[in-house]
């Protein structure tokens, strides 16, 4: 990871780490909206006594639906943040994520935008369930056993646990779904694993940790912090409505 990042800054300058951001932010639009706004929408519906399985299940159902939401605008992330380790006469060149979409829909078809949607969505759904439940079991465990308040620091704290368990769970399948997603053929996810615990044993599951926990510990924290700031702002919000009427 260190060469990497060194790498990165010695060829491209400190601004070669934000390179092919448009991808990265076309996922969050897609794939984060959906998957907060379904599990937002089923856990007002539970109530507030919803029993952690619940909240378990809730977060994976909406996470799945998530990674298929978002799935196109992951594969053009995976791709174009690899561009630069590819040969040149390999190189894709997509100017930005739009054109990204066009160019695969033109050259690979629409089933393109699909490529490793399972794993994908998978991903997605261990991660959503990891993150948000996660977050809520955390927080109330925290509120209920211990003398914290739902203050920053609680916040932070069952953020952070949850960016651990995110990491740690979705390590295999981000392995597999980044493969999956920068293969040219078709070859099947049985075989796929089978061909990587051949050449590079256990090891393989937990290969990139690291750099995907500095990614989800710093997001997830972020993710919840805001999340409590909306929170608090719309309930303000509704009870002036209420009040008002």
């Amino acid at each position: 990871m260190r060469g990497t990042f060194v790498n990165i800054l010695r060829t491209n300058g400190p601004l070669g780490l934000y390179n092919r951001i448009s991808a990265s932010l076309l996922r969050q639009l897609t794939y984060s909206t959906v998957r907060f706004g379904i599990y937002e929408e089923m856990k007002q519906r539970a109530g507030a006594d919803a029993s952690h399985p619940l909240l378990v299940a809730m977060a994976t159902s909406s996470g799945f639906l998530g990674g298929i939401a978002g799935n196109v605008a992951d594969v053009l992330n995976v791709r174009m943040q690899q561009e630069a380790a590819l040969p040149v006469h390999e190189r894709r060149n997509y100017k930005h994520a739009i054109d990204g979409m066009m160019r695969m829909a033109r050259d690979e078809g629409m089933g393109s935008w699909y490529r490793g949607w399972l794993p994908n969505s998978s991903r997605a759904a261990v991660t959503t369930a990891k993150q948000l439940a996660v977050y809520d079991v955390a927080k109330r465990l925290l509120l209920d056993y211990t003398p914290m308040e739902d203050t920053l620091t609680t916040q932070l704290s069952a953020s952070l646990l949850a960016g651990l368990t995110a990491a740690t769970v979705t390590s295999p399948i981000d392995a597999i779904k980044t493969r999956v997603m920068l293969s040219r053929d078709n070859q099947g996810i049985v075989e796929l694993i089978r061909n990587i615990y051949r050449t590079e044993g256990v090891r393989w599951m937990f290969k990139g940790w690291v750099p995907s926990f500095l990614r989800l510990g710093p997001y997830t924290i972020g993710i919840f912090f805001f999340l409590e700031m909306h929170r608090k702002i719309y309930r303000n919000l509704h009870e002036r409505e209420s009040h008002s009427i």
